[in-house]
């Protein structure tokens, strides 16, 4: 059963019917966010266990969602945060450096999951070596096509810095991308 974006936010108001309507909200953008969230972090297992804290925390903040934004958008927002979230602590436990990106490719390609040839590992070795705002803003762009007043919304800042973040993470994964042919 298809719902749009206000009779799941009904269902979401009542109690009665605020799980059904969760559970629909998972079917429905699960692979979506899952797909946001891999090219942040790149692991599939890493993805996943980062998609399940995304939906645990969707669900524990369900009361204060108020629907002043698309279910999409604060969705996205919370997974983006999320992986961001895990890639911080990823670098603190494992003190994680840009010198780490260099096996990035290696990794994708012995990665069961991963579909892609070389030249896809390659630029996502590059896009690796990014920091990690860079990396969100050129991922949402480059993959999604997101318009900038999208992720204005969704990242809390000013068109005009994510232009300037999506100017200089291209300039360096093309750079990164030269430098490997």
């Amino acid at each position: 059963m298809a719902f749009d974006e206000k009779g799941i936010l009904k269902l979401l108001a009542d109690p009665a019917t605020q799980r059904k309507a969760f559970e629909h909200i998972v079917a429905q953008y699960g692979e979506q966010l899952y797909w946001k969230i891999r090219h942040i972090v790149l692991v599939h297992e890493d993805a996943d266990d980062v998609l399940q804290n995304s939906f645990v925390k969707a669900w524990v903040n369900l009361p204060d969602f108020r629907g002043q934004s698309k279910i999409a958008t604060w969705l996205y927002r919370i997974a983006i945060n999320e992986s961001l979230d895990f890639l911080r602590k990823k670098k603190h436990l494992q003190g994680t450096s840009m010198d780490e990106a260099a096996g990035v490719a290696s990794m994708l390609l012995a990665d069961e999951y991963f579909d892609g040839d070389n030249a896809q590992a390659i630029l996502q070795e590059a896009i690796a070596t990014l920091p990690d705002v860079q990396r969100t803003v050129f991922n949402l762009r480059y993959f999604d096509n997101m318009k900038y007043s999208e992720m204005s919304q969704l990242l809390n800042t000013s068109e005009g810095a994510l232009k300037a973040s999506y100017h200089h993470a291209v300039q360096k994964v093309t750079a990164f991308v030269n430098a490997h042919k």
